[in-house]
């Protein structure tokens, strides 16, 4: 059979089945007893676990529930997704980040409104075509809300599995997680499986931790070979990660006399994609474009002269800058590091009118879509100002 071929390929041992069994019980009355009270929890809809998949991807739970809460009771159906503004539903996702995948959202109930007469598919290739959604989010879905036996595997999944069977496999490669949706395939309790998906997660998410793990309290320990033969710290394993690259910009916080600021919204690809920031001036594209960097040996003075003309020529906007930043602050993405000097300046005129740049006073700031860095960068200059 395919499935005992890759298994036996990665030299990994399947348990028998009066084993699988033991485990199945092991495990799933550890969960009848343990598991975390979540609102999703609590429902078998579709939509409303597939908003919490997706909200949890990169994201700790607790962090989730106001999220969760609040973007069912303000989008409570399918068709009020497909239907919302994507101002509603950035405002919504505001501090989650990666917001593309909300967008992605829309565009799968869309699809879902147009080809699956608004109704959630239930079979589980029809699932996969739906935008944004992976193996493991169809998974989720299908196991949890219609009750399938298809594997849903995560970080916290991959990780219990390694100790389990002391896995050797690089759980960053795509190829390996296929090795572990196999191991589901047999492992998965045919009665419960999305209880028994849940339970493996909440076992990774809870016991089974990268740090702080305890293996000899883990309710299924006398199955994990990790712990019997005293090599869990081994697993899992994973390939370094990639060198993030870091980027610096000076960002520029530029106030009219209503007291409005000046934002910029950014391309529609890329970091923060459609999203609002201060104006921003990559240094090192400063730097191709001829104009002068700061250096430790300089007083701010110099670069200042040279924000203000590039302002004045870029965005045909007179500005006076204050010689001193407001400060220094920094945002890490998942590959790539921010560093913004943020200055503060007054508009000499009030004629910034290219369709991409928005005056916004500070009054209105917690009712737009601001990302966390453009949050960051409101916060330092509702301290006290020098202006």
């Amino acid at each position: 059979m395919k499935q005992k071929n890759v298994l036996q390929k990665n030299n990994i041992t399947m348990w028998s089945e009066e084993k699988i069994d033991r485990f199945r019980q092991t495990l799933l009355n550890w969960y009848d007893e343990s598991k975390r009270d979540l609102p999703w929890r609590e429902t078998t809809n579709p939509y409303y676990i597939w908003v919490s998949e997706i909200m949890l991807q990169q994201t700790q739970v607790d962090t989730v529930i106001p999220y969760y809460n609040r973007f069912i009771k303000t989008l409570p159906k399918i068709s009020d997704l497909a239907e919302a503004p994507e101002e509603t539903l950035l405002k919504l996702w505001e501090g989650l980040g990666y917001y593309s995948r909300v967008r992605n959202m829309k565009v799968a109930a869309i699809q879902i409104q147009k080809d699956f007469e608004g109704k959630f598919p239930e079979n589980h290739k029809d699932v996969l075509t739906l935008k944004g959604i992976g193996p493991y989010t169809a998974g989720a879905v299908t196991s949890i809300a219609f009750n399938q036996t298809q594997p849903a595997v995560d970080g916290n999944v991959m990780r219990v599995l390694s100790r389990l069977f002391e896995i050797d496999l690089d759980i960053s490669k795509v190829s390996t997680r296929k090795v572990f949706e196999e191991i589901i395939r047999h492992l998965i309790d045919p009665e419960r499986p999305g209880d028994f998906n849940q339970a493996l997660m909440d076992l990774g998410a809870t016991i089974c931790t990268p740090k702080n793990y305890f293996p000899e309290t883990s309710p299924v320990k006398e199955f994990n070979a990790s712990y019997l033969n005293e090599t869990w710290e081994k697993y899992p394993v994973k390939k370094k990660k990639t060198k993030v690259t870091e980027k610096t910009f000076y960002t520029l916080m530029i106030k009219n006399e209503k007291d409005e600021y000046l934002y910029e919204k950014r391309p529609s690809k890329g970091v923060l994609a459609g999203m609002f920031t201060p104006i921003m001036i990559n240094q090192e594209t400063f730097k191709e474009q001829g104009w002068k960097l700061f250096n430790e040996e300089d007083d701010y003075n110099s670069i200042v002269r040279e924000l203000e003309q590039y302002i004045a020529e870029v965005y045909k906007l007179k500005i006076k800058m204050n010689s001193q930043p407001k400060g220094i602050l920094k945002h890490v993405f998942s590959h790539i590091k921010w560093e913004m000097i943020v200055f503060e300046a007054l508009a000499l005129e009030d004629n910034a009118r290219f369709e991409n740049l928005k005056w916004i006073h500070m009054s209105q700031f917690d009712k737009e879509m601001f990302p966390v860095p453009t949050q960051k960068v409101n916060n330092l200059v509702e301290t006290l100002t020098l202006f």
